[in-house]
């Protein structure tokens, strides 16, 4: 059966989410208090990134199962999907479910379904959300059912996972977990995995946790390896052979709006029993201050001063425009504290958003003492090393170990390799 939908918040998870329910037969409405996306979205325009949205909202539009404003209108269900980030502090920020909850519950009426998609701290549904909803008026479980169905996809792959993973579905009862479960299985060819609403909310956290504290013994092998002569890469490739290990991969941080983000819900919640959790979130933390103070010594070796780097990357990922959490932006405020001049450039991400940043890799490049690459888009991987000029050095620094190494070397570069002694 068909339901009338509105979505609120139209960014990286909500406008897909809209989108998708819209081409699969559901009147959609998304809100977004960020007017200029909306007229944006109106226009069928995109204010972000991501593989085959561009025709896929065409198509929801031009079908007129998806319309967007700023505001909510009356529907079967409510999707929220809006930012859940930390404040300075590590604490969470959960003013945008709350205020978006709260702009809903005037539009509620009997037999809503309420959806939160956020990825929030364990009892956000509980603790947030429902002293919110409860100014309905409405019997939760009954007369308003509540879920948590969080995200679990990743950028650039969001429409294929969308469709294909698993979901896990997180009634405050179980007709709450039947009622999402019956919704998604409209698009979603993954399994639907039932349970209540503050263990799928821990699960969520949990899976983005695990990345982390792995994520973080690799960045600490890397040092190790780069202590003792060893190439990581090889030896987590080697490591990775066995059949029961799966080591991840080093790099100049962690960023993003889930890994970068989400263990610190559990520190906060709590610190005690979060310790390693919080060890791990501050090793990746600190990787961008190593890989500045890396990039400082090859350059040092190298008897470079006055330097001048062409950063490769903003992104906090290859392939994407997304620069929330990113660790290069911090690697590059880093590296302009000890006066070295940057100029940062990233084929994805169309505006300014640092004063170091340029829209043109000649700029970039010109006069570079360095190449520092940051992230691992298809478009630095396919640069042809023997056209690059106007460099005044041909030294490269790689973190994220994606460049040929051979090829850059035959064009007469020194590769330097993140977590690799062997330079």
């Amino acid at each position: 059966m068909k339901k009338s939908i509105c979505v609120i918040g139209l960014g990286y998870i909500g406008l897909p989410t809209a989108v998708m329910f819209a081409n699969h037969g559901h009147k959609v409405h998304g809100v977004d208090i960020n007017e200029k996306a909306v007229n944006l979205i109106k226009e069928k325009k995109l204010h972000i990134e991501e593989n085959g949205l561009q025709e896929r909202l065409e198509s929801a539009i031009d079908s007129d199962f998806l319309t967007v404003g700023t505001e909510p209108v009356k529907a079967d269900v409510y999707i929220v999907a809006v930012p859940s980030p930390i404040n300075a502090d590590k604490k969470a920020n959960l003013d945008y479910v709350r205020s978006a909850t709260a702009s809903i519950v005037p539009y509620l009426e009997k037999g809503n379904l309420v959806i939160l998609e956020s990825t929030v701290p364990p009892l956000t549904v509980e603790n947030v959300m429902m002293p919110e909803l409860i100014k309905a008026n409405l019997e939760f479980g009954v007369e308003l059912f509540v879920a948590h169905s969080p995200e679990r996809v990743i950028p650039g792959r969001i429409f294929e996972e969308l469709i294909s993973n698993d979901r896990i579905i997180g009634g405050i009862n179980p007709e709450s977990a039947k009622m999402t479960a019956d919704l998604y299985q409209s698009f979603v060819t993954g399994k639907m995995h039932e349970t209540d609403a503050t263990t799928a909310e821990l699960a969520k956290v949990m899976e983005n946790t695990y990345r982390d504290v792995n994520i973080a013994l690799a960045n600490e092998l890397a040092k190790i390896s780069a202590n003792i002569g060893v190439n990581v890469w090889e030896a987590i490739k080697l490591a990775n052979y066995h059949p029961r290990v799966n080591v991840h991969l080093p790099g100049p941080g962690v960023g993003g709006h889930c890994i970068a983000v989400d263990p610190w819900f559990l520190v906060e919640l709590d610190p005690e029993q979060a310790r390693l959790i919080e060890l791990a979130r501050n090793t990746n933390d600190g990787m961008p201050q190593y890989t500045a103070r890396m990039t400082m010594g090859i350059l040092s070796e190298n008897n470079i001063q006055d330097a001048k780097l062409a950063v490769f990357g903003l992104a906090f990922k290859g392939n994407v425009d997304d620069m929330r959490e990113s660790p290069s932006v911090d690697v590059v405020t880093e590296l302009s504290k000890h006066t070295i001049q940057v100029n940062a450039y990233d084929p994805h991400i169309k505006n300014n958003n640092i004063p170091e940043q340029t829209q043109l890799l000649e700029e970039a490049i010109d006069g570079a003492s360095a190449i520092l690459v940051l992230t691992n888009h298809n478009e630095f991987l396919d640069i042809n090393p023997s056209e690059l000029g106007g460099l005044k050095n041909r030294i490269i620094i790689d973190t994220k170990n994606c460049i040929d190494r051979e090829k850059w070397e035959n064009a007469g570069f020194k590769v330097y390799v993140l977590g690799d002694s062997k330079n």
